[in-house]
């Protein structure tokens, strides 16, 4: 771990820049980066990136061969050639020490009606010691402490000893391929840590994620007699009321899981969109769901797939209506597996030691029951993926924000862990 000294340099390098920080995660917060909007945010972490002196490597999904790959997620809703990728790279003179991907998503979900925020969402309101907006939480603190902490051993006078690859990508709330497409791209380290709005735990394991659109049909009449006709609806709704049993069911098989036992209902379902019908007078003749279903690590994503499809297909065959007109299941986001971070990585314990220096208690684990990137790297490319990072609240809530001061401690965290596990040597 770093020495007393060397804390106390990159703690008063934090805290020169801080001000900074803040503004520059207030800049990240006002682009409104949905899914589809990333490119404008992208160029301006490019440019910024560029400025501190990093090798800017700016591309596209459809830059990389990501229909080849088997992990790669179907993008039904988006289009690969506009969801950009930024790679900024510090390369050592003479590597020394260890070489780390730094990662963090930049795309946010959407905020919903803006009358229901207190403050506008994309306003970067800081008041009593937050800030607020949309992404401010999940996870744009995140990608402000790596910056930062990069920012932090440059004002101490110092430079990492190896490789440095500081990420920002896209689709990590819909389909995780941007993270995927860096390593496609041929990046590589020995570590990577992407700084998750954790609470200054580190991620032990969370659980997987499939996306699927549930297509029914109905036979429209005006609804004097309805008796005649079918509601996709209401057809739509008794699928939905079976994929809640089938969570029931695969949440009690979750409780032999070594590491979801004790988690209540770790596997969520969540019927996110719904679109149908024509006119209120008229039985509706379709209906979309777009829906969200978990799986547990080391959970075939197949197998999950085939048991979401037999649910549909069953509950369809117990309809008069929908056994002669069966429904579809098209997967168009999310097919991600479950990852755990088995303890005992070298790279752990030295974030571990980093966080016990600048928190003055140990890092504590968490079992999370959404996903994130670090699969993409643990799982398919032998990386350790540390997932760990600031403290907020919100996460695609109303109301969205993050605690400025956990981001200042956090950011001096991950700089002693850059300088311990990269080391360091002067300047120039």
């Amino acid at each position: 771990m770093p020495d007393a000294a060397l804390l106390a340099r990159l703690s008063a390098a934090v805290e020169a820049n801080f001000e900074k920080e803040v503004g520059f995660l207030a800049d990240l917060v006002r682009f409104p980066s949905t899914r589809g909007n990333e490119a404008p945010l992208q160029d301006w972490m490019a440019r910024q990136l560029a400025a501190r002196g990093y090798q800017v490597d700016r591309f596209t999904l459809a830059d990389v061969p990501l229909p080849q790959h088997p992990k790669a997620s179907p993008m039904v809703e988006a289009d690969p050639a506009r969801s950009v990728q930024v790679v900024g790279t510090r390369r050592a003179a003479e590597a020394a020490g260890r070489s780390l991907i730094l990662q963090g998503h930049i795309d946010v979900v959407p905020e919903g009606p803006v009358e229901m925020w207190t403050h506008s969402p994309y306003a970067a309101v800081v008041r009593d010691g937050w800030l607020h907006g949309r992404g401010a939480h999940d996870m744009k603190s995140g990608v402000a402490a790596m910056v930062f902490a990069m920012d932090a051993l440059a004002t101490a006078g110092l430079e990492p000893a190896a490789d440095i690859h500081l990420q920002t990508v896209t689709e990590e709330e819909s389909t995780g391929n941007g993270a995927l497409a860096t390593l496609l791209r041929g990046y590589r380290a020995d570590a990577a840590l992407i700084p998750e709005p954790t609470g200054g735990t580190i991620t032990r394991a969370h659980t997987g994620t499939l996306w699927f659109r549930i297509a029914v049909r109905g036979v429209p009449v005006h609804v004097a007699v309805a008796q005649d006709g079918s509601n996709a609806i209401l057809s739509a709704y008794h699928l939905i009321q079976s994929l809640q049993e089938h969570t029931k069911r695969i949440n009690a098989e979750a409780r032999a899981h070594p590491w979801y036992k004790d988690i209540d209902s770790p596997l969520k379902f969540n019927p996110g969109i719904i679109r149908g019908g024509d006119w209120a007078s008229s039985t509706p003749a379709w209906c979309e769901v777009d829906c969200r279903i978990g799986l547990l690590p080391g959970t075939d994503v197949a197998e999950a797939r085939a048991g979401v499809e037999r649910c549909v297909a069953k509950a369809a065959r117990s309809d008069n209506f929908l056994r002669n007109n069966p429904p579809s299941v098209t997967w168009h986001g999310f097919l991600a597996d479950g990852y755990v971070l088995e303890p005992g990585t070298e790279a752990e314990a030295v974030l571990a030691a980093a966080h016990a220096q600048v928190f003055g208690a140990e890092m504590p684990a968490r079992i999370t029951t959404a996903v994130n990137d670090t699969r993409f790297y643990g799982l398919y490319f032998g990386i350790p993926g540390l997932c760990y990072g600031p403290k907020g609240e919100g996460a695609h809530a109303f109301d969205e924000r993050t605690d400025l001061a956990h981001l200042k401690k956090t950011t001096l965290a991950i700089a002693a862990f850059i300088a311990d596990w990269c080391g360091t040597r002067p300047v120039g």
